[in-house]
């Protein structure tokens, strides 16, 4: 489960046998307070989200950057290549 922010708006790539993918950047934030300098410190963390089909289409209607959205499902992690 995610709740955050979309960086982006949502991407979509038609497939010719009429299936598509949507795909946009989430950002998730985690505030607390630093007990030794009693500093308010907000950490935000990056997630590509990739959608299929009816809800990709869904999302691209409805979903625009800044929205903030609640994401559930499959977390796959993908090595980026160096």
């Amino acid at each position: 489960m995610l709740i955050g922010h979309l960086g982006d708006e949502v991407k979509m790539h038609y497939f010719e046998g009429g299936g598509c993918v949507g795909r946009f950047p989430l950002a998730t934030n985690e505030t607390y307070t630093n007990k030794s300098t009693n500093e308010k410190v907000t950490n935000t963390e990056w997630h590509n989200i990739v959608l299929r089909n009816k809800a990709a289409e869904i999302c691209e209607k409805y979903l625009s950057k800044g929205d903030k959205v609640y994401i559930e499902g499959r977390l796959k992690t993908e090595k980026m290549a160096r």
